[in-house]
């Protein structure tokens, strides 16, 4: 069956700002947008087969539609309106957040020039990592609890050339392209490796269940391995 859950809010709490010579930027640094692609994520795990997720971030626009809808009734039928469906109720809800943007973890580069031709890169190294967390309604009790994290890469390469042709006369010439890994990407990337390491975490605690035990096995055994490895 669907497990059904709730996400009301998935924040940036890094607290950090993009990064701006001599300027107090005021744009945050990572998406605002953790719980959209949280539930995005969660409607896609599985084919759509293994989360029920219900709307909680835009709840209030809810009710207030149903409070439209039973008055219309009202209006216009009377007391033989029908009631209203319920609404799903979810018996977990996911909690976290993005807890860290941590800029130039790793800076380098490297170049080379011979007779006044030559060429350099540059490269430098972001992390973000988020922690989410499955919560018991019932209980209030943390069930489970995971982190990721993703790098962010960003590359410089630059050529360049600075030649005499004549006398006096000097050809000099630069040409350059910067790669940089969109961050919302790498968010993204971030929350759908908790929700994996959570489903996966969650069956080794025998809360889910392979429908294959073979394929689950060997699922199970290639995570450990590269939860290891991060260790």
């Amino acid at each position: 069956d669907k497990l059904a859950v709730a996400v009301y809010d998935f924040p940036d709490l890094s607290g950090q700002r993009k990064p701006k010579e001599n300027v107090a930027e005021l744009s945050t640094a990572v998406t605002q947008g953790g719980a959209q692609i949280l539930n995005d994520t969660l409607l896609r795990a599985g084919g759509g087969s293994w989360f029920d997720v219900v709307e909680r971030s835009g709840l209030q626009n809810i009710l207030q539609e149903r409070q439209i809808i039973r008055q219309q009734r009202e209006v216009y039928m009377g007391a033989e309106a029908p009631p209203l469906t319920p609404l799903i109720f979810a018996g977990t809800v996911l909690e976290g957040g993005i807890v860290s943007y941590d800029t130039n973890i790793t800076t380098g580069g490297f170049g080379a020039r011979l007779l006044g031709i030559g060429g350099n890169t540059e490269y430098r190294t972001d992390v973000v990592e988020v922690v989410l967390r499955l919560v018991s309604v019932q209980t209030g009790r943390i069930v489970r609890s995971v982190n990721a994290r993703k790098s962010i890469l960003s590359v410089l390469l630059q050529g360049s050339a600075f030649k005499y042709i004549a006398a006096d006369e000097i050809l000099e010439a630069e040409a350059g392209v910067t790669s940089n890994e969109p961050t919302n990407i790498a968010v993204r990337e971030a929350i759908e490796a908790a929700v994996y390491a959570l489903i996966l975490e969650s069956t080794i605690a025998g809360d889910f269940a392979f429908a294959n035990p073979e394929e689950g096995e060997q699922v199970i055994a290639a995570y450990q391995a590269r939860r290891e490895a991060a260790d």
